[in-house]
């Protein structure tokens, strides 16, 4: 039976790409060797470090002055990179407080410097997005999560500040057009949209580097992995070499402004499900509701088992919500086609007309 997967991370990857990763665990370019076991500083691995990079500039349309790296850490590690590298001890970094993982980033940051926490969703348990909040004019930085995984929400529009935006964008880069001039910082993990565990993307803006006073392990000095093109130590060359290939199916396939379209659609196609089916319910501000992360919930608790075996029976897998909101969470990244969410939908639909 055909999977579907719907689970947030680690995530689903395109079909072609996973075939051509295969192919390179057995033997990379002809090199009789392995992605796997392949040295960081054969000419093989550059010109993967080269298109990877190059890549990632042409689909985000980075200007002049920042730089793209591919680090280890996962997300998690740039809550607190980010705050050693850009907030002086003196410093206000301010943040918007939308789930789990921007609660996680404000507490890192807490070590380097002032924090303020502008607006919290916490109050109905971040199913929305704070949208009525003032940036200060002398803010270091600006924090923001773009798309909440755990509750299902996401920032359909960045704010205007005079303050560079550091941002969370682990669950849906390259899912949508971006102006990068907005950023100061872009951090992934790749899991969630681009590739498998192990890499993390870091878009820097290297003017706001080289501010602080402080001493920072060379290890977690954005200027080290700039300096060294991301190879100062040895990187992770599969998951690298993996979201290479996603790039490519990603400019193959008209690039992030065809992925947003195509996100919409199938999002549509799911939510539309959602509301128009007397048993479900969506978890998430209407107006702030994921492309990525579909979050709902069953109006009677007791028909939850018995749903989730209709969707194993189908071969959706993934669709149990987190315990932080409970109910269901359909992953719909990039590499979701349609025809599988569309399994999804005709599972609700049959399940609402028995149960309903």
């Amino acid at each position: 039976m055909k999977k579907h997967n719907f689970y947030a991370g680690p995530a689903i990857l395109p079909q072609t790409v996973m075939q051509q990763a295969s192919e390179a665990a057995k033997e990379f370019g002809g090199s009789g060797l392995s992605i796997l076991e392949i040295s960081h500083r054969s000419k093989e691995f550059a010109a993967v470090m080269e298109e990877i990079i190059s890549s990632t500039k042409e689909l985000l349309g980075l200007p002049e002055g920042y730089e793209a790296l591919f680090l280890t850490g996962g997300a998690s590690s740039q809550f607190y990179m980010t705050a050693m590298n850009l907030l002086p001890s003196d410093g206000n970094a301010c943040y918007v407080d939308t789930g789990a993982w921007s609660t996680k980033a404000l507490k890192e940051a807490r070590a380097f410097g002032g924090v303020s926490v502008l607006a919290s969703s916490k109050d109905k348990n971040y199913s929305y997005v704070p949208k009525d909040y003032t940036v200060p004019s002398d803010a270091t930085y600006l924090h923001l999560t773009s798309n909440n995984t755990i509750f299902g929400t996401q920032l359909k529009e960045f704010p205007k500040t005079k303050a560079p935006i550091v941002c969370d964008m682990s669950s849906d880069i390259f899912s949508r057009p971006l102006d990068i001039k907005k950023f100061g910082v872009i951090y992934a993990g790749a899991q969630k949209n681009l590739g498998p565990a192990g890499v993390t993307l870091v878009i820097v803006r290297k003017d706001l580097l080289n501010k602080v006073d402080r001493v920072i392990p060379t290890m977690l000095d954005y200027n080290t992995h700039i300096k060294k093109e991301s190879t100062f130590n040895t990187p992770p060359a599969f998951p690298i070499y993996v979201s290479m290939l996603t790039m490519r199916w990603l400019k193959e396939n008209g690039g992030v402004a065809a992925m947003e379209k195509k996100n919409q659609e199938k999002a549509g196609i799911l939510y539309n499900e959602i509301d128009s089916n007397p048993l479900f319910e969506g978890a998430a501000a209407k107006e702030d509701r994921s492309l990525m992360n579909v979050t709902f919930l069953l109006k009677e608790d007791k028909l939850q088992d018995k749903f989730l075996e209709a969707c194993a029976a189908a071969g959706c897998v993934g669709i149990k919500g987190h315990r932080s909101v409970g109910g269901f969470r359909a992953s719909i990244y990039n590499a979701m086609p349609k025809s599988s969410v569309q399994v999804l939908v005709d599972v609700m639909n049959d399940f609402g007309k028995k149960h309903g």
